[in-house]
């Protein structure tokens, strides 16, 4: 249920209120049309708590909305789970052995343009402004 919460936020063009999400989810599946009001708010109260969502005061409610994109959350996922882990190194060897060739050249691809981003900052080009990285 949280990814199809998830999937109403991130639908949304403005933080939604849980009454709001229940109406959505209602609307786009049957099976959130028996989530009750309190459920709704339990799934968004978690979703605060592991950082996926803000929340604003809205009288006596809160309003929710996502911290980032779907990708973005799942990279922020990836990092915290290398974060909890007691050997980093070890893990993102594995995971990079694991990628599937297609994989694998996607992500030499973005980080050699992290890199060349990097170097053009560290010598003031467009992307930079002279300083370099410590």
């Amino acid at each position: 249920m949280e990814s199809a919460v998830l999937g109403v936020l991130w639908s949304a063009a403005a933080a939604l209120s849980p009454g709001e999400v229940r109406e959505l989810l209602a609307r786009n599946d049957e099976a959130g049309s028996a989530l009750s009001y309190s459920t709704v708010v339990t799934i968004l109260t978690r979703l605060h708590e592991k950082g996926s969502l803000t929340r604003e005061r809205d009288g006596r409610a809160y309003r929710y909305a996502p911290v980032a994109d779907e990708a973005g959350l799942a990279a922020r996922r990836l990092s915290q789970l290398l974060d909890r882990s007691a050997d980093r190194e070890a893990v993102l060897s594995r995971f990079v052995a694991d990628l599937s060739e297609r994989d694998e050249e996607l992500l030499r691809s973005l980080l050699a343009g992290v890199a060349g981003a990097e170097s053009a900052a560290d010598d003031g080009g467009p992307e930079g402004n002279g300083r370099e990285r410590r």
